[in-house]
């Protein structure tokens, strides 16, 4: 049996269980904890082997959910299924793209120039392969402003066209549990668990105050809020008692995997682990987070990833953490 038939095989099973009733504990155990878990649409729209591959394609960058790529392989092939010219094996369209996630050859040979597609599809990797395609197409996003919470940015890069970003994020919605991604809009706050969604209310309720250096916020007394005080304030309002500095906090975890994606509630640290952890945010979801950065500016919603950041990774208070 063929690696894709195979990991076709486990994902009826899939499937299946999703159908009987035991959907949250299985599709969580192929998708990892970290990642948005799928909604009823998806494994009804999308091949098993074509689940998979966006799942695991979708852990080579930061801030990139699988509901992404599954909607761009929707929307270019139909996840391969298209009849058009350009999706079967070694046929181009009129514009010169090919495979299921429609890869111009310059774009594609440059992708994997710059990054080492995962072993599992071919060899050499191919744009007509829909692993060694999908994997191309994260890193090709990652590279475009996915990694730094610009998801826009990213998606208008694989196709220049407002209309195709618009497209791509909704097709993505219908696939994607909402809860599980966040939506990073203070004002239609999701997340997983109740204590996640009180963190990132209080975050976003605080919005406006100023930095304060050593401020805890004016319930403490205080003008604001420096950065490790407004994430300590924001789950000591959910019952979570976390360290003071961003440092203790960092290394109080639990630590999401390097290469996961973020759930909302999820703090996100930059700064070197072995010697000083000199920021945290709130992530809510969307590339964004609020925080309280520096001196002379107001708490309030920012990507989480820029340029320069220095990230050095995120932790889980609200909820435990697969590995």
């Amino acid at each position: 049996m063929s690696k894709i038939a195979a990991t076709g095989a486990a994902f009826a099973t899939v499937i299946i269980l999703l159908v009987g009733g035991g959907a949250t504990a299985v599709v969580q155990a192929i998708f990892g904890g970290n990642n948005s878990q799928p909604s009823a649409a998806a494994p009804a729209d999308i091949p098993a082997d074509y689940l998979a591959f966006y799942s695991e394609a979708a852990g080579v960058c930061p801030g990139l959910d699988w509901s992404i790529l599954a909607a761009i392989g929707k929307i270019e092939s139909n996840h391969g299924r298209s009849t058009l010219v350009g999706v079967a094996d070694g046929t181009e369209n009129a514009y010169g793209a090919g495979g299921p996630m429609q890869f111009l050859k310059p774009t594609f040979d440059g992708v994997i120039a710059r990054h080492t597609i995962p072993a599992g599809g071919a060899s050499p990797p191919s744009r007509y392969n829909p692993h060694d395609a999908i994997h191309a197409a994260a890193y090709n996003l990652c590279d475009n402003g996915a990694r730094r919470g610009d998801l826009r940015a990213a998606i208008f890069a694989y196709n220049h066209a407002d209309w195709y970003v618009n497209e791509v994020l909704a097709q993505a919605k219908q696939y994607a549990d909402t809860a599980t991604v966040g939506t990073g809009d203070c004002n239609a706050i999701q997340a997983t668990n109740t204590a996640a969604m009180t963190a990132i209310n209080y975050a976003c309720g605080q919005r406006g105050l100023p930095y304060v250096w050593g401020g805890n916020g004016p319930e403490s007394g205080h003008a604001g809020f420096d950065c490790s005080g407004l994430t300590k304030a924001a789950y000591g309002a959910a019952g979570i008692t976390l360290p003071r500095t961003a440092h203790t906090q960092y290394h109080a975890g639990p630590h999401v995997p390097d290469g996961q994606p973020l759930l909302p509630g999820d703090l996100v640290f930059y700064g070197n682990p072995n010697t000083k952890i000199q920021h945290v945010g709130l992530y809510i979801g969307g590339g964004l987070m609020v925080d309280a950065p520096d001196f002379g500016q107001t708490v309030g919603r920012r990507p989480y990833r820029y340029s320069g950041d220095a990230y050095a990774g995120a932790t889980r208070p609200a909820g435990s953490v697969a590995a």
